[in-house]
């Protein structure tokens, strides 16, 4: 755990006496990931009095989505804060690559952006709440309470009008005017709320694993490679955080063959040498992670809203399900901040975040189920099997998409803005 993490949230959370165990607040956020803490940070900084709930006791999560769009950089901007934030460590992929029959192929240029910062920033995702929680700290009206798990929602008259939640001095009662669930895709927020899910098939899932990173080794900051495009590369730094794509279910029989087939079939496929997939000592160094399409058919009822992935999972590759959350996060912000601090929260502005929001959300899902059936077409076609997805061959032959496709990962459909001044 880094110093900053906890002096911004266990200390925070230990600050809280037994005698705060009834705490009442305009806005209960649950969870604390990028989009619970930027809703939190940008409802505080406008006045709103804000409690953000988080289960962990702290933002330590190895594998988790680490990338900061530059559409984040320019929210972050907007709020003053882009360049403090860009003085912790990270890197910065100004353009994606891909390798397709030995060539490097750029597939996404950010470049040409209407924004400040035309690059990606590669940044420990404990290291981005950290900052958003100190940040926001520094406003008296925001609270964090760490290490404290949800356990149910208080309803009166049909609405939500608060959560019960556990923490280590014991039971909690949190009385708020909006309930948001942020907390992911297995959201206790939303289950509890009974909202219902629209899921889409993705039988794929992502086994995630470090190597050592070397001066000698391909400069790449983020890419595909492999002939199908199955493996993915993100540097890290020091190490290579890699990603290799396989067929959901298949797992337990890959984990049957061995450690040593294993390795084969990612040496197969990566674009390191050989010897650097010596690394996976067992199954242990690697880490599953299911990959799914879904949205809420409704992201609200009176008194709860979802944002992020609460309301939307999305593949995990180009990292943009954590841009859409923040998106949603900055529109929910820019929507609801005026009538929680003036008391006049109503269904239909639950409704605006939500209308507001879908567009982008249905788009960037039909994308990316556009291209997983491109995928599931190439394997069924042995002629084709081993080729890169369609899109990729459209821009190896026409470079100049890689600037619409730099738009569309860097800014995605609606980008927000922070409409938002300063509560002073």
């Amino acid at each position: 755990m880094t110093e900053g993490t906890k002096s911004a949230g266990l200390a925070n959370a230990e600050s809280r006496s037994a005698a705060d165990q009834n705490i009442t607040t305009a806005c209960a956020i649950v969870g604390g990931g990028p989009a619970g803490m930027m809703l939190g940070l940008m409802l505080a900084r406008a006045g709103v009095d804000v409690t953000v709930i988080e289960k962990h006791g702290d933002f330590l999560r190895d594998f988790r989505g680490d990338t900061i769009h530059p559409s984040t950089l320019q929210v972050m901007h907007e709020l003053g804060l882009a360049d403090e934030l860009l003085k912790l460590q990270h890197t910065e992929a100004r353009s994606l690559h891909a390798e397709i029959g030995g060539k490097d192929i750029t597939i996404a240029d950010f470049s040409w952006l209407p924004t400040k910062n035309r690059f990606i920033a590669f940044m420990p995702q404990w290291d981005f709440l950290d900052f958003l929680a100190r940040e926001a700290n520094r406003h008296p009206n925001f609270r964090l309470l760490m290490q404290t798990e949800v356990t149910d929602l208080i309803i009166a008259n049909s609405n939500v009008a608060g959560v019960r939640a556990t923490s280590p001095d014991g039971a909690l009662t949190i009385r708020s005017s909006l309930v948001v669930g942020a907390d992911g895709r297995n959201s206790i927020a939303r289950s509890l709320a009974g909202l219902e899910i629209e899921s889409f098939g993705i039988p794929s899932e992502v086994l995630w694993m470090k190597f050592s990173r070397l001066a000698t080794d391909p400069p790449y900051t983020m890419g595909h490679a492999g002939p199908r495009q199955g493996f993915v590369m993100i540097d890290r730094g020091a190490y290579w955080q890699c990603g290799y794509i396989v067929r959901r279910g298949t797992y337990a029989d890959i984990k049957a063959g061995g450690i040593e087939a294993f390795r084969a079939m990612v040496a197969a496929v990566s674009p390191l040498p050989e010897d650097r997939v010596q690394e996976l000592a067992s199954f242990d160094d690697v880490h599953l992670l299911s990959i799914r399409i879904d949205r809420l058919k409704q992201w609200w009822r009176p008194g709860l809203l979802c944002i992020g992935d609460a309301a939307h999972a999305m593949s995990p590759i180009g990292g943009v399900g954590v841009n859409l959350a923040i998106q949603d996060a900055v529109a929910a912000a820019n929507i609801l901040a005026g009538p929680l601090k003036d008391g006049r929260l109503s269904d239909r502005h639950l409704a605006a975040v939500e209308k507001r929001r879908t567009f982008p959300t249905k788009a960037t899902q039909k994308i990316q189920l556009m291209m997983r059936s491109d995928k599931c077409k190439r394997e069924a076609d042995a002629a084709t099997r081993s080729g890169p997805p369609g899109f990729i061959r459209g821009i190896a032959r026409w470079p100049i998409l890689a600037h619409l496709s730099g738009r569309l990962i860097g800014l995605g459909f609606r980008p927000e803005h922070v409409r938002l001044k300063a509560q002073r």
